[in-house]
């Protein structure tokens, strides 16, 4: 699967199949290792980026506000101590910087989740845990494109080349694939028929 981060744009590269290999760009994968060709829809995890960000926002909200409590009771218990007093408002300052450039990042982060679009793919998936992912113009010629793969693998002279999209996107970012949780098993993933 590709790295983890946000979506790149989609970028031009080179599909084919020649000599029993199918390269999507500078990647091959053996077609005797393909387990599967399809086209499918892919939609950003945008009710899962809401709750990730109110989760961020409640958890550093907390840990400012514990944080800025200790300060200020070590500030009072010194405060008796001596008569100067002030070296925790700088560490207050500086939690509280700290937390807002989180919560900038965070929501950055939801943001690029909440603005990707949902995209037609053609997924091809190996035997192993790797995965291509290319887009097209047009849902059809990625249909085509899935049939020519599959009769490349029933015919070993056959051989083909065209220009295609890749995307970069994050499996965190995006619903990829089907899941089917089980019962009686925890963390179990699967196929759907």
């Amino acid at each position: 699967m590709p790295p983890v981060g946000p979506e790149r744009p989609l970028i031009g590269v080179d599909l084919r199949v020649s000599k029993r290999l199918l390269w999507v760009g500078d990647a091959y994968y053996p077609l005797h290792n393909i387990a599967r060709v399809y086209t499918l829809t892919i939609h950003p995890r945008r009710k899962e980026a809401v709750v990730q960000f109110m989760k961020r926002l409640l958890l550093t909200g907390a840990l400012a506000t514990l944080l800025g409590l200790l300060a200020a009771a070590i500030d009072l218990s010194s405060s008796f101590a001596s008569e100067d007093s002030g070296g925790s408002s700088g560490f207050t300052t500086f939690v509280g910087l700290v937390a807002f450039a989180a919560l900038v990042y965070f929501f950055v982060e939801m943001v690029q989740v909440l603005g990707a679009p949902s995209r037609f793919v053609l997924a091809v998936e190996t035997s192993g845990p790797s995965t291509a992912v290319v887009a097209g113009p047009a849902p059809d010629q990625l249909r085509r494109l899935a049939h020519q793969i599959a009769d490349s693998i029933e015919n070993p002279a056959a051989e083909f080349a065209v220009r295609v999209d890749t995307i970069t996107i994050s499996p965190a970012h995006y619903y990829f694939g089907d899941n089917v949780n089980m019962y009686g098993g925890s963390g179990n993933v699967g196929m759907a028929s």
